[in-house]
């Protein structure tokens, strides 16, 4: 079973790899590198919420885990 402290590490950079292509493509779409970074930052925190959840709800399923 994952520690909560690795399920936190695993979301922080994944979301930071995120957040530095979000703010990419929100820049060339807006053409603004501030409007693009707010939407990049909202985007990571959310995804970083449900990230950790998901992988918290999924620590606790049994199913397709062997025990040996």
């Amino acid at each position: 079973m994952e520690t909560r402290a690795r399920s936190v590490v695993k979301a922080m950079i994944w979301n930071l790899l995120g957040l530095a292509m979000m703010a990419g493509v929100g820049w060339l779409v807006t053409g603004s590198a501030a409007l693009g970074s707010t939407l990049a930052a909202v985007n990571t925190c959310i995804g970083f919420l449900s990230y950790v959840a998901y992988e918290r709800v999924w620590a606790g399923v049994r199913w397709g885990r062997r025990h040996v």
